[in-house]
Order: structure tokens, then C-alpha cells, then sequence
């Protein structure tokens, strides 16, 4: 027996979750299937915060951050929650930057983002909470935000079911067939019959569109966040303590106080690469004690490390998105957010059912599109920092 549908979205982490969201509530029938159960911590759509802002390397990344603020707002009012906390937000560049400051400060000024440079006398009067060298330039930009990641992948799913989506965790794809008129999507337990597929598998998408003998170059990382516990917690309080990037090699990041009295941080691309159904939960000590390392110069009060969680990077050669149909089978779209997604999710969602249902979006995804050469060229040299 085949089971009918409009359309089946595989994986169900937060940009899955957004185009099952944006497919049903235009009206169409939506299965959605998970590998795992719902709100899993296998992949990277856990925790608790990630980073929303418009500092990007290009002007096509920081228009679609236009977007993303919009969706935000919009899923916030659809869904009665409060989703985004802005706190401002600084890029940090050490002279001689690997990240150079020039491709973010002409793309902001280009797409009209209204920004600042700081000296680091200006940031330390600002925020004295930060310790900068003297030859560190800072990009302020005050709109940067943070937004939830387990209550937003959960807002996304619950605005998916109310609209009829069925949402089956522990439901991996086994099966994809082309059939002519529309596709057949099978698990272990039943097959779906669709006409279209929205493939948003994040390390495992290769799992899904072997089916169809297809394959994208991805490399998955074991990457690590720490919370710190300042002695003094109410000076990194949002409002008093904005969210930072270090924008060199290695690149860091991290967090106001958010949901409790810690500091979040994280080293950006700093773990191993590993299979994603081998690979440990446990923390690594040595990265713990490097990040604490660093957070020691950089702020100085925000105390020792208390907990460590892993996490995981599903990276692109050229660290952009896939947003795009299949060359050849345009019913299959695929989704990839490249480890700097979710800050797009309903974006995503968006522009996937977009995809999905009308074969194009008025956003112009040309960067992102499958045929592109970081994704078909052998010797295409990867590199993450961005």
C-alpha cells in the first residue's frame, strides 16, 4: 500500500521543519520523517541559542539576513512567542584578520545596514567586560540578535501539525524512486507516494539522495559548545553584553547570559571530522581548555568552564548553502544551511516550499544552486572561514 501525500520533507531538524510549516500552511498535504525522534540532539538544531545578524562577507548573504529578520518576526507573531533578543553584536578582526573586515563592512554599507567601526578603546568603554589588544578593529552592528534553537525547531513543528502536517519521528528514508509522474518516498514501515520531495537531512542527506544516485561533497565536523559561569553574572546580561565573533583563525564566538546565568561560547570549524552515526556525545577536554584559554584573555570575568555539549557541522567545500531543485529531477530540492543555517530557518522553509511547489522564489539562490563549482569540481579547495 502507498500512502499519498503532497509532499515529504526529510529531516525534521529546524530547516525541515520550517518547509514542512511553510508547506502545510499553504494548504498541502505534508509527511515529514525524522531518523531520529523529534527535537533530537544528533544534529545541529538543539541547544539553546544561536546567532542572528546582518554582518555577512557578501551583499546576496546580508540581503537574505533582511529576510531572516522578517521571518522571525513573523513566525513570532504567528506563534505568540518571543523569538528574538536583540543584543547587538560585534566582529572582531586582530590585525592581519584570516577573515578580512573589508568584505563585511562593503557588504553592509552596499545592502544600506546601518553599522559602526570601533576602536578598542570605544568597545572596552562600551563593554568593559571585553579585553581587546590595541590593534583589534571592531564591527558593531546593533541589530544582531539571538534566537532559540530547541524552542524554535519546536515552534516550527507545532506551527506544521497545526496546519496538518504529519511529523513521524524514528522514521529514516529508505527508498527514493522516480515513478514518472511524482515520486515514491519509502521508510521501513510505508511508502509515500508525492510529487515532490524536500530533502533537509543536514549530515545525512547523502543517505537519502543515494537513492536516486546522487551525491553532495559534504564533510561533517564534531564541533563543541561551552558555558561559562561568571562570578558576577548580571554584567553579561543581555542589554549589557552583546554577542561577539572573533573573526580570525582560530574563530570564536559566544553569547550574553541567555535562559541562565552562563556564558555560552564555541570555537567556529575548531573539531574533527567524523561519520555522523559514529561519533561520540562526550566533551573533549582539550577543546574545553583551549576555549578557556581564550575566553580568559578576551573576558576575563566570565569564569570557568561548567558544561560542554557537542554538536555537529555539516559543511559545504565552499561553506554556502544549498538552496536549490535537482538538475535533473527538479521534484527533489535540497536544503543545506552549511553549519551558519539557522539563523535563516523560516527563511528556508520559505524558500524551499517555494522551490517545491513553483519551481523557482523571487530571492535570487543562484549562489546556492547544486551545479555549482565548489560542489561538482574535484579539485575544488575546500575552506570554512567566512
Amino acid at each position: 500500500m502507498t500512502t499519498r501525500a503532497d509532499y515529504v520533507v526529510a529531516g525534521l531538524g529546524a530547516l525541515g521543519s520550517a518547509a514542512a510549516y511553510e508547506l502545510a500552511s499553504r494548504g498541502h498535504e505534508v509527511v515529514g520523517l525524522e531518523r531520529f525522534e523529534l527535537g533530537h540532539a544528533h544534529g545541529a538544531s538543539h541547544d539553546s541559542s544561536r546567532i542572528l545578524r546582518h554582518s555577512y562577507h557578501t551583499p546576496a548573504y546580508v540581503r537574505l539576513t533582511q529576510e531572516a529578520y522578517a521571518d522571525w518576526a513573523r513566525l513570532e507573531q504567528v506563534s505568540g512567542r518571543d523569538l528574538v533578543t536583540t543584543v547587538g553584536g560585534l566582529d572582531l578582526f586582530p590585525r592581519d584578520a584570516a577573515i578580512p573586515p573589508v568584505d563585511y563592512v562593503d557588504s553592509l554599507r552596499e545592502v544600506g545596514i546601518e553599522h559602526e567601526m570601533l576602536d578598542p578603546a570605544e568597545v572596552t568603554r562600551r563593554w568593559p567586560q571585553l579585553a581587546l589588544a590595541d590593534d583589534v578593529m571592531a564591527l558593531y552592528q546593533r541589530d544582531a540578535a539571538i534566537v532559540p534553537a530547541a524552542l524554535g525547531t519546536r515552534t516550527l513543528q507545532e506551527r506544521a501539525t497545526r496546519f496538518g502536517a504529519r511529523l513521524q519521528p524514528h522514521s529514516a528514508v529508505v527508498g527514493v524512486t522516480d515513478v514518472g509522474d511524482g515520486l515514491e518516498v519509502a521508510t521501513a514501515e510505508e511508502t509515500f507516494g508525492c510529487r515532490g520531495l524536500v530533502v533537509t537531512a543536514d549530515a545525512w542527506v547523502n543517505d537519502v539522495l543515494r537513492h536516486l544516485d546522487l551525491h553532495v561533497p559534504v564533510e561533517v565536523t564534531l564541533e563543541q559548545v561551552t558555558y561559562f559561569r561568571p562570578a558576577d553574572p548580571a554584567r553579561f546580561a543581555p542589554g549589557r553584553m552583546p554577542l561577539w565573533i572573533w573573526m580570525d583563525d582560530p574563530s570564536y564566538y559566544g553569547f550574553p547570559t541567555y535562559g541562565d546565568a552562563t556564558v555560552k561560547a564555541a570555537q567556529d570549524c575548531g573539531g574533527p571530522t567524523v561519520d555522523p552515526d559514529d561519533r561520540t556525545s562526550e566533551p573533549d577536554l582539550a577543546m574545553e581548555q583551549r576555549l578557556a584559554s581564550f575566553m580568559a584573555e578576551l573576558l576575563p570575568g566570565s569564569g570557568p568552564p561548567v558544561r560542554s555539549l557537542r554538536c555537529q557541522y555539516t559543511l559545504t567545500p565552499d561553506r554556502d548553502f544549498v538552496l536549490a531543485p535537482v538538475p535533473e529531477l527538479p521534484s527533489v530540492v535540497v536544503g543545506l544551511g552549511a553549519a551558519h543555517g539557522f539563523k535563516f530557518a523560516p527563511t528556508f522553509g520559505r524558500l524551499l516550499a517555494d522551490l517545491a511547489v513553483d519551481g523557482g522564489t523571487a530571492t535570487d539562490l543562484t549562489d546556492f544552486r547544486l551545479d555549482r563549482p565548489a560542489l561538482t569540481d574535484p579539485a575544488y579547495a575546500a575552506h570554512w572561514l567566512v
